[in-house]
């Protein structure tokens, strides 16, 4: 199908979960026929195409990476606080990303001239560069939603300030507690751009959120705005990893859901107690693992090098036939598709539980800030594909994951949430395949942008 009458631009907000989404979402509309811009500073678009999951990098190649100038900023190390996990640290880059509204109307004014329409696919948090779109007749704006519909209807009623439908969710910390104090009225400055949009895409599946996306669409919250819930997007066989191979090669050797996954994703940052208790637990469950240890992202993740995270003295040599630790970037998506996984130590954040939920992994819940709370109340109360490793709160001790570890991978509640977590994959699997509710769903959104 050819549509190049049409050009989308997409604005991600620079920090590695959304970017990842983003870039997903691009390659689903470039296989339209649709060209794509994907827009941002030269330094995240280069870590999104370094980092690329899953994604074929045929599909990758077709997207028209845009860099626009953005000021110098600040990429300070993160500090390990046990108190508040937030990585207030990258608020520079975020604040710096600003900058960009005068080259981006520039770009919006181009491509409306050379095509029919030009559509803008933005993320919320980034919204206030896009303001431009109001004064280009032919272009209109889209907020492309990173977080699960259940976390969705928590944030918008909590920003609107009206209640919240959901008494779990009104149980919950409030929004503004588990970010910082910046990142809140950063949000607040988003609300001009938020305002001018045409509708939302959501990377969520109707049909294990159906009853949170109406809430979304009620008039009291949507108006009259259109949404479209389109995913999860990451593809059901991602594109094995050759850099990876030595990791492959370990989890060919292990029994089928023998393995638990721990991996915090890239804005967590431990203490040194922090790690000693993981490792400690870890070796206490007698389970295999794979657990990968990195240091937070910094804002530039060119700039320096990270802090090695210290283990305890001889950690690796005691459970080196049974354990895999990787201290580099590790292919998510293709850990979790291996048939050795048998679970997932997760912060919950919304692309690893997408991710997990399409591949049928139950999930050990570990929530550390922002969004991640309310995730972890989804998947193991309301999906009820994963377990608590704790409470949100409380202090993670030895004895909680090795806990967590054994109930998941060795128990019968573990196993109830592995049967839910795979019939959960089979259902959006069916969902984003052909005929599929989110398939239709993203097949109607375009052909809502290509309208005549």
């Amino acid at each position: 199908m050819g549509n190049d009458e049409i050009s989308v631009m997409m604005v991600p907000f620079p920090a590695q979960g959304h970017l990842n989404q983003m870039l997903q979402l691009s390659c689903h509309i470039s296989s339209y026929g649709i060209p794509v811009h994907y827009v941002g500073s030269t330094v995240f678009n280069r870590q999104v195409r370094l980092r690329v999951n899953a994604l074929n990098h045929t599909d990758v190649d077709k997207i028209k990476f845009q860099d626009l100038p953005v000021p110098p900023f600040a990429s300070p190390p993160p500090l390990p606080d046990p108190s508040k996990k937030f990585p207030g640290h990258l608020q520079p880059a975020w604040d710096a990303t600003t900058s960009m509204a005068g080259p981006l109307g520039d770009l919006m004014r181009s491509l409306a001239l050379e095509h029919r329409r030009v559509i803008v696919i933005h993320d919320p948090l980034i919204a206030s560069v896009v303001k431009d779109v109001a004064t280009i007749p032919n272009a209109e704006s889209y907020a492309f939603i990173c977080l699960a519909a259940y976390c969705q209807v928590k944030f918008i009623t909590e920003m609107m300030g009206i209640p919240c439908p959901i008494s779990r969710l009104r149980e919950l910390p409030p929004v503004s507690s588990t970010i910082s104090e910046e990142l809140h009225s950063f949000i607040g400055l988003q609300a001009e751009g938020m305002a001018l949009r045409s509708g939302d895409i959501i990377n969520t599946c109707r049909s294990i959120e159906g009853p949170f996306l109406d809430i979304l669409e009620s008039k009291e919250i949507a108006g009259g705005q259109k949404s479209w819930a389109i995913g999860p997007l990451i593809p059901v066989k991602p594109s094995k990893s050759e850099s990876h191979n030595e990791i492959f090669k370990w989890l060919d050797k292990q029994a089928p859901r023998s393995v638990i996954f721990v991996s915090f994703g890239t804005t967590t940052t431990f203490t040194d107690h922090e790690v000693q208790v993981i490792a400690e637990g870890l070796e206490r469950s007698g389970q295999k693992f794979i657990w990968v240890l990195r240091e937070a992202d910094t804002a530039n993740v060119f700039d320096g090098e990270a802090r090695r995270v210290e283990l305890p003295e001889g950690f690796e040599e005691k459970v080196s036939e049974r354990g895999l630790v990787v201290r580099e970037w590790a292919p998510q998506p293709e850990i979790l598709a291996h048939p050795s996984t048998g679970g997932f130590m997760s912060h919950c954040g919304w692309n690893s539980c997408n991710e997990s939920i399409k591949m049928g992994v139950p999930i050990a819940a570990w929530p550390m800030h922002s969004d991640q709370p309310t995730s972890a109340v989804l998947v193991t109360e309301i999906l009820k594909v994963g377990l608590p490793v704790r409470r949100w709160g409380e202090v993670v001790t030895v004895e909680m994951v090795e806990d967590s570890v054994r109930r998941l991978i060795v128990l019968e509640e573990g196993a109830e949430a592995r049967k839910r977590a795979e019939e959960m994959a089979a259902v959006v699997r069916g969902a984003t395949e052909e005929g599929g509710a989110s398939r239709l769903e993203l097949d109607a959104f375009i052909d809502y942008i290509t309208r005549q």
